[in-house]
């Protein structure tokens, strides 16, 4: 028998106990992109300690020895307010976050999240605005140091009082729902259109892959059950982990593509159901974990019977002790994206 790391025999062990009493889920494309327009249409995940984001991500940052690249929109807190980062550096991020002020709210209408990553600056806009700015070194760091590109990544965790506020697993399900995805390349000077994703299929689109590994802080595990495609949108769910997958309910975008306020009037009815399920089913043949993301690159998705979910409270200390490695960030030791 080949002979395996403790971390990782107890990580494994851990899942199979069924660590975590929440199940939450990250939704990324594939591919990687050096500079350009990085544009959603989003409503974030409401609650108190429920993190839910868009971010962009330097496949492996979290590998020893390799320069962190990550920029973020973040919704955080009882009030529903965004936090812009731009994390970087070698041996873990620094930490270079700002609140941004914003007049109307993230987590009941939607708005178009932007970033415009060039080689000599990155800017981050909302619904057409720009609210930050970055030149100078903290732009080098990205045009230096992610020459592979980043991937546009989003997801919904739980948090803690030391990030995310003070989450209560009574407030579940929340989600996040996605109404399209563009990217736009950069060369010359100008941006030049590429493609766009309006996720009118039942399940996930070629391109994209569906997470299975911990979140940050190690309470929850990411779960392909909890991301579905209703009535034109992806839904990114965070939920009890008996309780898994994506209501057949959506909110209208009552605007175009184009920007604006939306509203979240006249919710439209799915089959959130179905949609679960056919990105459940999907991961199967999409699905492998990056080496390293899950931990111990044993790349294991939990299963939970109702008699194992009662030893989750044994499993989450055993996790919270061996994936502390995953993705560092500058607060606390995990990465905030």
């Amino acid at each position: 028998m080949k002979a395996v790391s403790l971390a990782c025999f107890v990580a494994v062990t851990s899942l199979a106990l069924g660590a975590h009493a929440v199940g939450s889920a990250e939704l990324y494309r594939s591919a990687s992109y050096q500079y350009g327009r990085f544009e959603a249409r989003i409503q974030f995940a409401p609650g108190d300690g429920v993190v839910s984001s868009f971010f962009l991500w330097k496949n492996g940052s979290e590998v020893a020895g390799t320069f962190w690249n990550e920029l973020d929109f973040e919704k955080l807190g009882a009030d529903c307010h965004l936090q812009t980062n731009a994390l970087f550096g070698s041996g873990g991020p620094g930490d270079h976050g700002q609140q941004a002020t914003l007049s109307s709210s993230l987590c009941d209408q939607f708005h178009t999240y932007t970033y415009e990553w060039t080689p000599d600056y990155i800017a981050w806009l909302v619904d057409g605005v720009e609210i930050r700015r970055e030149t100078g070194d903290i732009a080098a760091a990205y045009a230096q140091n992610a020459t592979a590109g980043m991937q546009l990544r989003f997801n919904v965790w739980p948090g803690d009082v030391t990030f995310g506020g003070n989450f209560n697993p009574s407030i579940l399900p929340v989600y996040e729902y996605i109404n399209w995805v563009q990217y736009s390349s950069y060369t010359n000077g100008a941006f030049q259109f590429q493609w766009r994703e309006d996720f009118t299929a039942a399940s996930t689109p070629s391109g994209w892959l569906t997470a299975n590994w911990s979140s940050p802080k190690a309470l929850s595990t990411h779960t392909p059950r909890n991301i579905g495609y209703v009535n034109g949108y992806a839904v990114i769910a965070l939920t009890a982990d008996d309780a898994m997958g994506v209501a057949g309910v959506t909110p209208n975008d009552a605007t175009d593509s184009s920007g604006g306020t939306g509203s979240n009037s006249n919710p439209t009815t799915g089959t959130g159901g179905a949609g679960g399920q056919a990105a459940a089913t999907n991961s199967s043949a999409n699905q492998v974990a990056p080496e390293g993301e899950a931990g111990c690159g044993c790349h294991l998705v939990p299963t939970r019977s109702a008699k194992t979910r009662s030893l989750g409270a044994m499993g989450a200390m055993l996790l919270g002790a061996v994936l502390v490695r995953r993705r560092r960030s500058a607060r606390n030791g995990l990465y905030s994206g």
